[in-house]
C-alpha cells in the first residue's frame, strides 16, 4: 500500500510515517518512481509505534525494540531493556494514579465550594 493509504488506515499523518522511516522505526519498498510502498504488517507496526510513543518512549528506544517486532529477533540484552522500560511505565502509571487521586480531591473540594461556599483549600499531605 502507498503512504497515503497507510496514513488513512492508521490515523497517522504522512509526515509522521516519513519521520518513522528516518528514525528506522518503519521500512518501505520504493517503486521505480520513488514512491513508498508498505506491506500489510506496517499497519500493526505503526499502531505499536504510536502506543510506545504514548507510553513515553523515545524514537531511539523504540528503534531498539523494532527488530524483535519486525523480524522476531531477540537477545538477552533486548529482553533486559524491555523489562526496564516496563518498570518505568509501571512507575509512570503509579504516578498518574496518584495525580488522579489528587485531582479527584480538588474536584470534590471545588464542588463543595460551589454547593456550600466552603473553602476549596484543604490540608493535603505531601
Amino acid at each position: 500500500m502507498r503512504v497515503g493509504e497507510l496514513a488513512a488506515r492508521t490515523g497517522v499523518s504522512v509526515r509522521s510515517l516519513r519521520y518513522y522511516e528516518q528514525q528506522h522505526l518503519l521500512t518501505s519498498e520504493r517503486s521505480p518512481s520513488g514512491q513508498r510502498h508498505y506491506s500489510e504488517s506496517a499497519i500493526g507496526q505503526v499502531r505499536l509505534i504510536q502506543q510506545l510513543y504514548a507510553a513515553g518512549l523515545s524514537s531511539k528506544k523504540i528503534a531498539e525494540f523494532m527488530p524483535c517486532v519486525v523480524d522476531g529477533r531477540a537477545t538477552p540484552a533486548l529482553l533486559e531493556r524491555l523489562a526496564e522500560e516496563r518498570t518505568q511505565v509501571e512507575q509512570r502509571i503509579t504516578d498518574l494514579v496518584e495525580v488522579r487521586g489528587r485531582l479527584d480531591a480538588v474536584i470534590a473540594a471545588a464542588t463543595d465550594n460551589m454547593l456550600t461556599g466552603a473553602s476549596c483549600r484543604r490540608e493535603t499531605s505531601t
